[in-house]
């Protein structure tokens, strides 16, 4: 089995969506968005999950890498 990426192709077709569709979607989450559950669940105060053997104590499965971040971010 060949699980190795497939190469760029020079001369690969590019597919492109139809406009229309771009804009139903627009319109699909907009009413989605302003749907009374939506806006309902929007008001809801979030839920603590609880805590499982499987939630990481700091929040992050890696502390390094996520304190990599705060300060690349900080910075």
């Amino acid at each position: 089995m060949d699980l190795s990426f497939s190469h760029f192709v020079q001369d690969g077709r590019v597919t492109g969506l139809p406009p229309d569709l771009a804009v139903l979607m627009v319109g699909v989450s907009a009413r989605q968005a302003a749907s009374p559950t939506a806006i309902l669940h929007a008001r809801l105060s979030p839920v603590a999950a609880p805590r499982s053997v499987f939630t990481p104590s700091g929040g992050a499965f890696n502390r390094a890498v996520a304190a990599t971040f705060g300060r690349w971010k900080a910075g």
